[in-house]
């Protein structure tokens, strides 16, 4: 006799884990606003670390977004703890989006309960043998892609539409953001700028941005610098004058950074956290890429090769997938031999194609 196969259980409730980086957190909402989208009976809960809640304030309302603060589950009790907490919460599933030791940990305990379990596959091998063999690589499986394949193991059907609008803001309150910035009057071009990284080899040198800010104060533009702490705000201080103001300490934190950032007319920053989440604003963005590649699959929501700016004939690049690893040839050229005057044109080029 011929035994029926079992039908997997309908998934009702949906456990997704991030905690970092930044960057990696933010390439996440795109995923979950489709998943939600396209599964509305289905209730997600995503937990993160508390400091990326601004990041979701827009998505769907079947998307719960737990933010915790790690310092309070430290070790494997505060682990358990975590883990005591979650399983109340009765999921039937589990999407691992990070693979690190904490939730390692606890999908691994929730395995235990039956519940079902998938995690990324972050392509590590493939992302080491792009390392130092110039740039004509064919580009690995985006962050996206990979982050839809975990719920897809789960028997969640998801398809990506990266043309399609992730965050809605026609309902904020944008009078915080008014009186720090001004009016924006018929024909102003407001820029963005966000110099920083998390490592300096993917940052492009201070010293040539101050000339790339100067380019765009000529051309007429206004120019707002994104950063954040102390020494980022001093360091875009200098900048500043009639025409270019640094957003450091001077908003309500990520909410109001986010909300400035979507009336932007262009955001121009590194491999980074702010491209990201510029990408999934809508907003045009370009992004200057040295030690890292976008072919390893960090190339942002919506966005093309044509929107990267990088020094490509380089037979060292890319030297490292996330960017933290020291110049072997110790002076940084993949970032030095593109002027501010490339970068400049750039800027006008892709201004120019937003308004035709």
């Amino acid at each position: 006799m011929e035994l029926k196969r079992k039908e997997p259980k309908e998934i009702k409730r949906l456990l997704a884990m991030r905690f970092s980086a930044m960057g990696d957190v933010a390439m996440t909402v795109p995923v979950l606003t489709q998943l939600a989208r396209q599964h509305p009976d289905l209730r997600i809960t995503m937990l993160t670390r508390k400091k990326f809640l601004p990041l979701f304030e827009w998505v769907p309302s079947n998307v719960e977004v737990k933010g915790i603060d790690l310092a309070n589950y430290k070790g494997l009790l505060g682990l358990e703890r975590l883990f005591s907490m979650l399983h109340k919460q009765g999921f039937e599933a589990v999407a691992d989006l990070h693979d690190v030791l904490r939730t390692k940990y606890l999908h691994n305990r929730f395995r235990m309960t039956s519940a079902r379990v998938a995690v990324i596959n972050k392509g590590r091998k493939l992302k080491r043998e792009i390392l130092g063999h110039g740039t004509d690589h064919d580009p690995l499986p985006s962050m996206f892609e990979r982050y839809a394949d975990v719920f897809r193991q789960l028997g969640l059907s998801l398809k990506l539409h990266p043309d399609e609008p992730i965050i809605d803001l026609k309902n904020e309150d944008f009078l915080p953001i008014t009186r720090f910035a001004g009016k924006k009057e018929p024909g102003e071009r407001w820029i963005g700028i966000a110099p920083f990284a998390a490592h300096d080899p993917k940052m492009y040198p201070l010293y040539m941005m101050g000339d790339v800010i100067a380019l765009c104060t000529e051309y007429g533009y206004k120019v707002f610098l994104f950063g954040a702490g102390d020494k980022e705000a001093a360091q875009l201080e200098r900048f500043e004058d009639e025409n270019v103001k640094s957003i450091c300490r001077r908003l309500g934190g990520l909410h109001d950074e986010l909300l400035l950032m979507s009336r932007l007319d262009l955001m121009l920053c590194m491999d980074s956290a702010n491209m990201h989440m510029a990408a999934i604003l809508g907003v045009p963005t370009l992004s200057i890429w040295g030690a890292t590649h976008p072919s390893a699959g960090f190339l942002p929501w919506n966005t093309t090769r044509a929107d990267i700016i990088e020094q490509c004939d380089l037979p060292c690049r890319p030297c490292s997938v996330y960017g933290n690893k020291t110049c072997k040839l110790k002076d940084l050229r993949c970032m030095t031999q593109i002027t501010p005057d490339i970068v400049a044109d750039r800027i006008v080029e892709k201004l120019v194609e937003k308004r035709s």
